[in-house]
């Protein structure tokens, strides 16, 4: 399917996953809209984005912190009424803490992650369900997780949960949405050499980023997701490094 006039919206396209995925719907031809919580940053990825070859004016910046379930309505309004319409919605917003194990975690952290990571997902859905149901067309890709579809110490119960949750709802979404012409993918990678490896309690090195998943990698692949003909539905789409720590382990992924 051709992406040429089409319109996406990315949430966490600040950086990573969702910026990766902005830059290559934008050289697909979509007009793309990227949000995140830090204006200036979203300014430094679209200009990242142009060193690449993308389109002057291909991508644009909507700030947004996701956690915010009133300013989501009103971002998302804006997008429809200024584009018309967002026919492709990346939920890639998502965070986890360094304090994430049952041991030492509290409420406050488990919400903060749940609150992003689902959420946020699930109200950035239903912002833009209404015109994709009228127009009978409309790809959600929820970005969740390995760690949602394969149980490990590694992140803890809280992102372990949101992103299982994610899972959860792409498949709920298309249950419901399928007879309306709609389709979600849940989108579940293994090790990705994002920022948000620094997040971690241990950081992994370098040698262990470069055998991971990289984000154009990744870019790549919510671009296939969103190209795919209207009638086809990827429910759910594993990607993983072929050296996967995730199974091999090692003294980050030991209980402490």
């Amino acid at each position: 399917m051709s992406l040429s006039g089409k319109v996406a919206w990315v949430t966490g396209g600040g950086s990573g996953i969702g910026l990766a995925g902005a830059i290559e719907l934008a050289r697909a031809g979509a007009r793309v809209v990227i949000s995140g919580r830090e204006a200036g940053k979203l300014d430094q990825a679209i200009a990242t984005a142009e060193s690449q070859g993308v389109a002057r004016g291909a991508i644009s910046a909507a700030p947004l912190d996701v956690a915010d379930k009133a300013a989501i309505a009103v971002v998302a309004a804006r997008i429809q009424s200024e584009l018309g319409r967002v026919d492709i919605l990346v939920n890639s917003a998502g965070v986890n803490f360094p304090k994430r194990f049952w041991t030492e975690t509290d409420a406050d952290t488990f919400e903060s992650v749940v609150t992003v990571n689902l959420n946020g997902a699930t109200w950035c859905t239903l912002a833009v369900l209404k015109g994709m149901q009228q127009r009978r067309e409309g790809t959600v890709i929820n970005v969740a997780s390995f760690a949602g579809w394969h149980f490990s110490y590694l992140t803890g119960p809280a992102y372990m949960a949101s992103k299982a949750g994610m899972i959860a709802l792409s498949h709920s979404f298309n249950i419901e949405e399928c007879v309306n012409g709609l389709r979600a993918t849940a989108l579940c990678p293994g090790e990705v050499a994002t920022p948000i490896l620094k997040k971690r309690p241990v950081e992994p090195s370098a040698e262990a980023k470069s055998r991971m998943v990289q984000e154009a990698d990744m870019g790549r692949t919510i671009r296939f997701i969103a190209e795919m003909p209207p009638h086809v539905c990827i429910n759910e789409l594993v990607i993983s490094p072929v050296h996967n720590r995730i199974y091999i382990g090692g003294e980050e992924f030991k209980r402490k």
